[in-house]
């Protein structure tokens, strides 16, 4: 193919107009493909004659050197392929100028020999004290063994951080499901909120409120899908917050004189302890002082959604203390108040499907139920300072039991760990009488394998959370602390501590906020703001600013002195109203003392109507009159 281009010739137009400009083919150079093509092949055929030439005179140096013992091999055709390209290569024929250029493609690898081929390492070299992969795995796999038999290693205590929630108990502990949020609740009706993402090195919680006003909060819960939270505090009503404390939905109360619980819409005594359940996200439980457990739906705050009534063995009403669902949300099980546990099928509420009478100590409320993520071990935390384990399949009996261990508040609970092998609860200790504790037990013979001091005050709650592998404590003196490990546990505290203090801002002196003007002329510009004290005092001293009164010119009170007879207004009505001003006179004959000169000089009367006067046209005539005495008195009078 070529494309040639006479350029003497002119543009063609019907190729200027196809290809869209004009002035094509004025300057073309000629292209032979088929020329490019058979040059770029000779070339390449020469360059690899000349590689194969190199090989075979390495692989003749190296059979000098090794013997015999390679003739074998080295007798048979080693590359056909390579053979048959040289046989190509020598019957095409080409010129010798191009063999001095360099091999194209990348080199062939040197024969080595299969020992040689293993011992070689791929990559950079290794770093002193490395260990070959298979010593590495036999170690890890060591490592994973001893963590296996031994899992306190897991335990992640080696750092910890304390928040501090306030002055009085933390009563209640909450983690949302993906462990990037914490909430607190007290005894001094606070709910803290506390973001370990946005948290800095102070440790301060972003948000408090107090949802159900005066009543303590006795527990916390997020949702299986964390966008809710439980609260239940020492009212009868629960609350459901939103992920960021703001009311969604409010139990409502039952009626208190109605016999039959069953019958009301809720609760009528005060609660003891709720929980969301496992997988509606829509539904949770609460227990209270009416002795009923209800089930209640978010979506529903009119009524609940079941109703649970414990009995005694006399069939009599007993107070459920704690509750919780199964790991499935098939079962729900309380523990009551005269030591049983009962444990209903959640859509058949008149039976008990398991029940033990006598699990706890009658009388003592039972803190804490809490399955295992197994769900074939249920824990239980005593009033009677006891932990159990049970197989609810064998109800009877407890597994194992521990005793001594101190509880004084009524939601002291207990949890698994992560990998269900280990069983966690606090203890209570009095005022000055050592310091609470979070003992660990093995899961199958409850036998103490490790315990921390937490601080010099009851730990009430703990929680270990399966992702972050941290451990949350709530403490009788409003401690609430974080304990973890940098290598074992994930983000939550681990995200707060790296981050510095935010420097405080610093308050604004201005007492007011005023416009600067920098364009206006100096005559137009605001004076600069005073201190608040300086102002106070030059509008003191200004008589309008400050309603001052204006002193008297003269008399007692004049340049602000007081007269002698006080200032007081006992003094002003003894010295003014309360004085005798009694006249004896006559009161005619004073009237007539004044006659005299009222007439020479009326100044009252005539002056007044002198413009308005009217002419005296019967005074003459009325003076003649008066000389007759046989008139009438009337006519005697002037008009």
């Amino acid at each position: 193919m070529e494309y040639d281009a006479d350029p003497t010739a002119g543009p063609d137009p019907e190729l200027a107009a196809t290809m869209g400009f004009s002035g094509f083919g004025k300057k073309a150079r000629t292209f032979d493909f088929n020329a490019m093509f058979e040059q770029t092949r000779r070339t390449a055929i020469e360059r690899s004659k000349k590689v194969l030439e190199e090989r075979e005179k390495e692989a003749v140096e190296k059979e000098k050197d090794f013997g015999p013992q390679h003739e074998a091999a080295d007798s048979a055709p080693s590359h056909p392929a390579v053979d048959t390209f040289s046989k190509d290569s020598s019957s095409s024929g080409s010129d010798s100028s191009s063999s001095d250029e360099e091999p194209v493609g990348p080199p062939q690898p040197a024969q080595q020999s299969m020992e040689d081929s293993e011992d070689e390492l791929i990559g950079p070299p290794l770093p002193p004290g490395y260990k070959g992969s298979e010593e590495e795995e036999e170690d890890e796999d060591e490592d994973l063994q001893e963590e296996d038999e031994d899992p306190v290693k897991r335990i992640p205590d080696s750092h910890e951080i304390t928040l501090h929630h306030g002055t009085k108990t933390v009563s209640a502990l909450g983690l949302d499901p993906s462990g990037a949020r914490l909430i607190t609740g007290g005894y001094d009706y606070d709910v803290r909120f506390w973001d370990f993402a946005g948290m800095d090195a102070s440790l301060q919680a972003f948000r408090s409120l107090q949802p159900c006003e005066c009543h303590p909060i006795k527990s916390l819960q997020y949702s299986s899908t964390g966008d809710a939270i439980l609260v239940v505090a020492g009212n009868s009503q629960a609350k459901v917050l939103d992920r960021d404390g703001f009311p969604v939905m409010e139990c409502v109360k039952g009626d208190q004189y109605i016999v039959d619980m069953a019958n009301t819409k809720g609760h009528t005594a005060m609660l003891n302890s709720g929980c969301w359940h496992p997988k509606i996200k829509e539904e949770f439980l609460t227990c209270s002082n009416d002795g009923t457990v209800r089930t209640w739906d978010v979506t529903n705050d009119k009524k609940h959604k079941g109703v649970f009534k414990p009995r005694s063995a006399q069939g009599k009403r007993v107070i459920p203390t704690s509750c919780t669902y199964n790991r499935d949300g098939k079962l729900i099980a309380a523990g009551c108040q005269d030591g049983s546990i009962q444990i209903w099928d959640r859509n058949m509420n008149v039976h008990t499907k398991f029940h033990c009478r006598q699990a706890h100590a009658a009388g003592s409320d039972t803190s804490c139920l809490t399955f295992s993520y197994d769900g074939t071990i249920l824990a239980s935390r005593g009033g009677d300072d006891t932990i159990k384990t049970w197989d609810i399949r064998q109800f009877k009996t407890p597994l194992n039991a521990v005793s001594g261990l101190p509880s004084f508040f009524p939601m002291t609970d207990c949890c698994f760990s992560p990998d269900d092998k280990l069983l966690v609860t606090g203890t209570s200790v009095k005022r000055g009488d050592g310091n609470g504790k979070l003992l660990f037990f093995e899961r199958e013979t409850l036998k103490k394998v490790y315990e921390i001091d937490v601080t010099d005050a009851s730990v009430v709650r703990c929680l270990w959370h399966p992702k972050l592998n941290q451990i949350m404590v709530g403490t009788g003196n409003g401690l609430a602390k974080v304990y973890y490990d940098p290598l074992k546990s994930q983000r939550g505290a681990k995200l707060c501590v790296v981050k510095t203090k935010r420097k405080e801002r610093q308050a604004e002196t201005l007492t007011q906020d005023y416009i600067i003007t920098p364009h206006a002329l100096p005559m137009f510009r605001e004076p600069r703001q005073r201190s608040t004290r300086k102002q106070l005092e030059k509008d003191r001293l200004d008589p309008l600013k400050s309603h001052k009164p204006e002193p008297p010119v003269a008399g007692p009170g004049r340049g602000g002195r007081v007269g002698t007879h006080g200032g007081t207004l006992s003094s002003y009505i003894v010295k003014n109203i309360a004085l005798d001003k009694t006249d004896d006179s006559n009161p005619r004959e004073a009237i007539l003392r004044h006659a005299k000169e009222a007439e020479e000089n009326p100044y009252w009367v005539a002056p007044a109507y002198s413009k308005t006067q009217p002419k005296t046209v019967f005074a003459e005539v009325e003076s003649d009159e008066d000389e007759t005495d046989d008139k009438p008195e009337w006519k005697k009078r002037k008009i």
